[in-house]
């Protein structure tokens, strides 16, 4: 069996291909994908070749990591499956490709243990659940932020979750387009907010150099959590020094983040509506992606799989 799929060949170079699936086992799952997004984080490093080193990392690949689809082969001990609306973190099936992440494709080979299923009015509202995963690892434990770094979808999310346990943060924003959409809490221009005594601020931006400006709005004893993707970080040591602050790394969410996050979604706690802001189908995947990078406007991208072939 083969798939059409999304086939970085080298950064810079990406097109749709068909490439051979890998056989599937009893505990694998055949899933033929509707929906997928396009992460303007992880793959924006893989397109443009600045990915730093990484375990399985290598041309050519399949990205993504936020499919959606349905269940139309189960193996003998995951039967249960069959028929079911699930999304798939990712998927490492393909002869001839890496599956760095391997989630863009029309049909994928998955195991049933990575899959989770979906109420089907999720829709492709689904495939944000790696990102509202991604926001609950960010959260952490301990006092809720009271300021979150950039209104794009991880921001909105991480607010939206921080409003679910009584929060009311303050999310910073630069692109008038993307202030609007705020559901409990303020979205504010920097320059436009005074405050100086945050206990706990999360940088979902990625902008390396934001540091010092954050560390000088930090309380005495405040936490930075750093969960965009950088290159490096540098801040000058005196204000931090003064401050005492203490920087806190958020990697990739894990199973639990995973777990908690669709039970949020499917008892209608977590609201995942407003969050995508352009759609194209899978043949246009090309353009989708320079829309995705390019476009300062575009909050979400999906690939839309239901008329491929």
């Amino acid at each position: 069996m083969d798939t059409l799929a999304v086939v970085l060949d080298r950064p810079g170079a990406l097109a749709l291909k068909r490439l051979a699936l890998l056989p599937a086992g009893p505990g694998d799952l055949l899933v033929e994908v509707a929906w997928s997004g396009i992460s303007t984080g992880t793959e924006r490093l893989l397109w443009s070749g600045t990915m730093p080193p990484f375990p399985g990392l290598g041309y050519p690949l399949v990205p993504g990591y936020e499919s959606v689809g349905r269940v139309i082969a189960a193996g003998a001990e995951v039967e249960a499956l069959l028929g079911r609306l699930v999304f798939v973190p990712g998927a490492a099936c393909y002869e001839g490709a890496r599956g760095l992440f391997g989630g863009a494709a029309r049909r994928l080979v998955v195991p049933a243990a990575r899959v989770v299923p979906l109420p089907e009015s999720v829709g492709e509202h689904g495939v944000l659940l790696a990102l509202a995963a991604t926001a609950l690892h960010a959260r952490g434990e301990g006092a809720l932020p009271d300021l979150i770094v950039g209104h794009g979808a991880l921001g909105r999310l991480l607010a939206r979750l921080v409003v679910l346990e009584g929060g009311a943060p303050v999310v910073w924003e630069t692109n008038p387009a993307r202030a609007g959409g705020a559901r409990g809490y303020a979205v504010v221009h920097p320059d436009a907010d005074e405050r100086r005594d945050y206990r706990r601020i999360v940088d979902m931006s990625g902008a390396a150099g934001l540091v010092d400006t954050l560390v000088s709005r930090l309380a005495k004893g405040g936490e930075i959590v750093l969960a965009g993707f950088y290159d490096r970080i540098a801040f000058a040591f005196p204000p931090a020094f003064m401050k005492e602050v203490r920087f806190a790394v958020a990697a990739e969410f894990a199973p639990a983040d995973l777990a908690r996050v669709a039970e949020l979604v499917a008892s209608g706690a977590l609201a995942l509506d407003g969050l995508i802001t352009h759609r194209m189908p899978a043949e246009s995947a090309p353009d989708a992606y320079e829309t995705a990078f390019g476009d300062p406007d575009c909050i979400k991208m999906v690939l839309d799989w239901r008329e491929a072939a």
